[in-house]
């Protein structure tokens, strides 16, 4: 019997830093930190519409502008590639336990 080794999501998200393609873990937490980014910078625009200055709306609107242009087109560069399992990252890095029988 052959035990499967289980992967943290840590560990998954560090693989999907160095191996080609994008696995779930990592895609998870580049959406929560796009998810992030988005309230600090509502947070952002909040306080520009109070200080009234419209230098600064123009700013803070413009960063707006270049995370979401990224959100999409991370979005959409994902649904073109597609999602790429753990273990084949592994392989790839040669991680993966071999189950090469020719001895």
């Amino acid at each position: 019997m052959e035990k499967k080794a289980e992967i943290s999501s840590t560990e998954a998200v560090l693989l999907g830093a160095l191996a080609p393609g994008v696995n779930a873990p990592t895609w998870n937490a580049l959406r929560f930190a796009f998810l992030l980014l988005g309230l600090c910078l509502t947070f952002m625009l909040s306080i520009a519409f109070t200080s009234g200055q419209s230098m600064l709306l123009v700013h803070v609107g413009f960063l707006i502008l270049i995370a979401s242009s990224l959100f999409v087109l991370l979005n959409w560069f994902l649904a073109q590639t597609g999602l790429v399992p753990v273990e084949t990252q592994m392989q790839e890095l040669n991680l993966a336990p071999t189950t090469d029988k020719s001895n």
